[in-house]
């Protein structure tokens, strides 16, 4: 049987994480869609990355999936996607869900806080 522990090392070992400074990059260049994974309470309690779509995790199947009425045209199979949440986790389970449904350029930058804390661009809710 497995355990939360079991899930998060699952998809830790198939979405590599992107350092804040790489990801800052990243963002600066427009070379990636930034997805936050949290609900909208905790986005509106801190904000997010500026310019960041908005998915919840227990949402991402549908807005990933061209065939749901839920789709979200912003999502593409083959652009740089990374994946933030609160500390990481829920960002490498979304992660490894969309690799499952054939994203192969998912990337998890870890937590807000740090992206806050370094000086990346951010937005209030």
């Amino acid at each position: 049987m497995k355990n939360s522990k079991d899930y998060l090392s699952e998809a830790n070992s198939v979405v590599d994480r992107v350092t804040i400074a790489e990801g800052i990059a990243l963002h600066t260049g427009k070379e990636a869609l930034f997805i936050d994974v949290r609900d909208s309470s905790a986005i509106a309690a801190s904000g997010t990355i500026s310019g960041a779509i908005r998915i919840p995790r227990g949402f991402i199947e549908f807005a990933a999936d061209p065939d749901s009425p839920f789709y979200n045209s912003a999502l593409s199979k083959d652009a740089a996607i990374i994946l933030v949440c609160g500390a990481g986790g829920q960002a490498a389970l979304a992660g490894k869900t969309l690799k499952e449904m054939g994203y192969q350029k998912v990337r998890n930058i870890g937590g807000f806080p740090d992206w806050r804390d370094a000086g990346g661009e951010t937005e209030s809710a």
